[in-house]
């Protein structure tokens, strides 16, 4: 041969290296099943879980919006001011710190309010 090495389909068995979603990192894997003469599914030869083939790739990090929407409103309460959104305009963000001066102060308002009074 020259130039370089040929790689030869995937068999059953083989030994590759994939992502491990148990794992959390790239490690040793069996072939465990094979569709179009490319890995489907493999097994990690450390934990020994299966899942399909990955290419080494790691899985895309699972965001819940209703945590980051929960998560920002909280952050707009303690800040005062609103967290900027991707592909706000700065308008729109000029527009909305004059909104959130006037519900940060409502806010503060309505909590002082909403406080019982202990007796001492």
């Amino acid at each position: 041969m020259t130039g370089g090495m040929l790689m030869r389909a995937a068999r059953l068995g083989d030994d590759i290296d994939d992502f491990c979603v148990k794992c959390k990192r790239v490690m040793n894997h069996s072939v465990v099943s094979i569709l179009n003469d490319a890995p489907a599914k493999v097994r990690c030869r450390t934990c020994h879980s299966d899942h399909d083939f990955r290419n080494e790739q790691p899985p895309p990090p699972k965001v819940d919006p209703r945590k980051a929407a929960l998560f920002n409103q909280v952050l707009e309460n303690v800040t005062g001011s609103p967290v900027p959104v991707a592909g706000e305009t700065s308008v729109n963000a000029a527009a909305a710190d004059g909104i959130a001066g006037e519900s940060a102060a409502a806010a503060a308002e309505t909590k002082s309010k909403g406080r019982k009074k202990t007796k001492a």
